[in-house]
C-alpha cells in the first residue's frame, strides 16, 4: 500500500508539473505583451487654408473643450519667395502668410484666425507656444531675443537652436480671449533680471493652467531655467523652482555630454511643464534629454531620460497625456531624432515610437509641439522648415511588435 501511494503520489507531482509545463508560458506570454496605443496619420487634415496663405515655423498646437485645434506660427518665418503675394509691387498669386493664431475644427476647417501687434500689450517678437485654458482663454509666449528674431534662420539654425543677439526681448507672456481680445500680460519686454526676477519672463517655451486651483505654470525657458508659477487672473507670483526642485540659476553648464553626471540645473530650454491628474507636473528639460517630474510645490518626485545619447537640440521637446482616466501614457515629441515616442507614465519607459524625418504625411522635420483632444487623438506641429500641423488618429491599444514603427501609414491607402 505504501508503494502504491508513492506511485500514485509521484503520479500526481508528475501530472502537476506537465500541467505546469502547459499553464506557465501561457501566462508567461500574457505577462510579455506590452500594450501601447496605435496611430495613423490622418492626410487629409488639415484642409486647405483660405486667401493663399501658407505657414511659417509652427512652435504650438493646443485642443479646447470643444475639441478645436489651435496651433501659433512664425509669420515673419517665411522667407522672400515664399511670399510673393505680398510683394510690392506683387510679383505673383501665391503665396502669403496666414495669421499667428489659427483655429480648426474636428473636421480640420479653419473656422476663427487672429493674432499680432496691438494696442495696450507687447507682441512677442518671436510667438512660441499656445495654450487654450479651463476658461476657454488662450495664452501665448515668445522666446525672441531682440528685433526680427522670429525673422528666420541664423547660420542655418533657427531661434529653436540659437539666437543671433542675446537681448533676451521676450520677457512676457499674454492672455487672450478665443476672439483674440487681450486679457493679460505677466511680464515686460527686455526687463528680465535673470531666472530668480519674479515679475518678468525670459523667454518664456509653454503654459499651462491647473483648473483646480487656476495658476498658470510657465516653461521659462529659452532665458531662464526654471518652472514659475502665478494666479492666472490676476498675475500675481506664487513660486519658482530650477532642476530637481534647487534654486535655479543662470551658470553656464557648458555643453551637454551624455555621460556625464546629471545636470543639477536645466539646460536651455525649459520647454513644456504639463500638470496630469493626480497632480504631476512633468517638465522638458530638452537639451539635457529628460523629464523631470515635481508636485506642483516643486517638490522633486522623479526623472526619466529620453534617447540619451541625443545632442544638438535634445529630445524632449514636449508632451502630450493620453484621454484615458487615468492618463496612463505619455507623448514625447522628440524634434532632434523626428519621433513621438509612447511612454508608461509610470515607469518613464519608452514602449515605442512613430515617426521618420521627412516632409510627407506622417514624417516629421521639427516635430515642436503636441496635444491630444478628447478622443485621444495627437495633433502635432513642426519647426524649422516643417512648417505645418499633422493630425494622428488614435486607433486603439494593440500588443508593441516595434519599438520604432515608422511612418503610421492608413491601412488601406
Amino acid at each position: 500500500m505504501q508503494l502504491l501511494r508513492y506511485a500514485a503520489g509521484s503520479a500526481l507531482i508528475a501530472l502537476a508539473g506537465f500541467g505546469a509545463m502547459l499553464v506557465t508560458p501561457r501566462h508567461t506570454a500574457q505577462a510579455a505583451t506590452v500594450m501601447a496605443p496605435r496611430f495613423e496619420v490622418d492626410p487629409e487634415w488639415p484642409k486647405p487654408l483660405p486667401n493663399h496663405w501658407i505657414l511659417g515655423q509652427t512652435i504650438g498646437v493646443s485642443a479646447d473643450a470643444q475639441d478645436d485645434i489651435w496651433i501659433i506660427h512664425r509669420p515673419g518665418s517665411l522667407e522672400a519667395g515664399e511670399v510673393h503675394a505680398t510683394a510690392n509691387p506683387r510679383i505673383a498669386q501665391c503665396c502669403a502668410p496666414a495669421p499667428p493664431v489659427l483655429e480648426f475644427d474636428p473636421a480640420g476647417n479653419l473656422i476663427r484666425y487672429w493674432g499680432g501687434p496691438g494696442p495696450g500689450y507687447d507682441w512677442p517678437d518671436s510667438n512660441h507656444g499656445i495654450t487654450v485654458d479651463y476658461k476657454g482663454n488662450v495664452w501665448i509666449g515668445g522666446n525672441g531675443r531682440g528685433p526680427q528674431s522670429g525673422r528666420g534662420a541664423v547660420n542655418g539654425q533657427d531661434e529653436e537652436a540659437k539666437g543671433a543677439v542675446n537681448t533676451f526681448h521676450d520677457n512676457m507672456v499674454l492672455k487672450f480671449t478665443r476672439e483674440g481680445k487681450f486679457l493679460l500680460q505677466i511680464g515686460k519686454p527686455s526687463s528680465s533680471k535673470g531666472s530668480n526676477d519674479t515679475s518678468n519672463l525670459r523667454l518664456a517655451a509653454k503654459t499651462f493652467v491647473d483648473p483646480k486651483t487656476n495658476e498658470l505654470y510657465v516653461a521659462d525657458g529659452y532665458g531662464n531655467h526654471r518652472v514659475i508659477v502665478f494666479d492666472a487672473d490676476t498675475g500675481q507670483y506664487k513660486r519658482h523652482w530650477g532642476a530637481y526642485g534647487h534654486r535655479p540659476d543662470d551658470a553656464d553648464l557648458g555643453p551637454y555630454k551624455p555621460d556625464a553626471p546629471p545636470a543639477q540645473q536645466f539646460r536651455n530650454p525649459v520647454h513644456c511643464a504639463q500638470l496630469s491628474h493626480d497632480n504631476l507636473l512633468y517638465v522638458c528639460d530638452r537639451v539635457n534629454d529628460r523629464i523631470q517630474v515635481f508636485r506642483p510645490d516643486g517638490t522633486f518626485v522623479k526623472e526619466a531620460f529620453i534617447e540619451k545619447q541625443t545632442l544638438g537640440s535634445g529630445s524632449v521637446w514636449d508632451i502630450a497625456f493620453s484621454q484615458d482616466p487615468q492618463q496612463k501614457y505619455l507623448y514625447v515629441a522628440d524634434g532632434e531624432n523626428d519621433r513621438v515616442h509612447i511612454v508608461d507614465r509610470d515607469t518613464l519607459e519608452v514602449l515605442t515610437s512613430f515617426g521618420e524625418g521627412g516632409r510627407q504625411p506622417g514624417e516629421f522635420y521639427g516635430v515642436h509641439s503636441i496635444a491630444t483632444d478628447s478622443k485621444g487623438n495627437i495633433f502635432t506641429t513642426e519647426t524649422y522648415r516643417g512648417q505645418r500641423v499633422q493630425k494622428f488618429v488614435y486607433k486603439g491599444l494593440a500588443p508593441v511588435t516595434s519599438k520604432d514603427q515608422g511612418v503610421v501609414w492608413p491601412k488601406g491607402k
